[in-house]
């Protein structure tokens, strides 16, 4: 019989904890060994804008969050997020934040549709997809951006590496397209894989490897990756056998 399943965590080293204890919550006595493997570091950069005319911010990331913080912007600003996890960044950080329904375009949906007046600017980092300024700017809004942070790509490590090319199965949860690719880029061996994907966009950029099983999360948010990573846990004890 093949070794138990190993949950390999390719996010940064806080995020990686944080959703591992998440997991662990859910699974308790069923949490299977972690693996983390960061593809991704975050170097907070970049300057504020003169602040004076911002009325609102616009968070997509927690990352974002942490990097306004960083650079000491107010937080007497109502600030839009992404989702409850950047919400809850949001809160830490001191702000009043007001979540939207999990991606871009649900939260461009609900500035839209508010229609806030004054200047919004949108933190992000270096590489962002959504164009959440260009969009709401297109819908007749005043929003600006601040590059805040750089996301900078890690190779694979060699433990993550030997965990792959072994028998037993190798559960992956990816959260967004660039880690994802950088994954498949770099994914070899033979141990079973199980991937689990935080949208549509994610699980196009591994959809060529040689997975098990690739799950995609019901929605772009923390409890769906929780779900889908415990489905993904039981399809393991099933490959494993009696």
């Amino acid at each position: 019989m093949p070794d138990a399943p190993t949950l390999l965590l390719t996010r940064p080293a806080e995020a990686s904890d944080r959703f591992a204890a998440q997991l662990r919550g859910v699974l308790g006595d069923r949490m299977p060994e972690v693996l983390v493997a960061p593809l991704m570091r975050v170097d907070y950069a970049g300057r504020l804008p003169e602040m004076a005319e911002v009325r609102a911010l616009i968070f997509t990331s927690a990352n974002g969050v942490r990097a306004y913080a960083a650079a000491g912007g107010p937080r007497d600003r109502p600030a839009w997020t992404v989702g409850a996890a950047t919400a809850e960044a949001a809160r830490r950080a001191g702000m009043k934040p007001r979540a939207a329904g999990g991606d871009a375009r649900a939260l461009i949906s609900e500035i839209e549709a508010a229609h806030p007046s004054g200047c919004l600017l949108h933190v992000r980092g270096e590489h962002a997809r959504g164009g959440v300024a260009q969009r709401l700017r297109a819908a007749g809004l005043d929003a600006q951006e601040a590059v805040l942070y750089r996301q900078i790509l890690l190779p694979l490590g060699d433990a993550a590496r030997h965990r792959l090319d072994r028998d037993a199965p190798v559960i992956v949860p990816l959260f967004s397209p660039r880690t994802a690719a950088q994954f498949a880029a770099q994914h070899g061996g033979r141990a079973p894989l199980l991937l689990a994907a935080l949208s549509a966009a994610v699980a196009d950029e591994v959809a060529h490897l040689p997975a098990q099983r690739l799950v995609v999360a019901d929605r772009p948010d923390a409890p769906a990756m929780l779900a889908a990573v415990s489905a993904l846990l039981d399809h393991a004890a099933w490959l494993e056998g009696p």
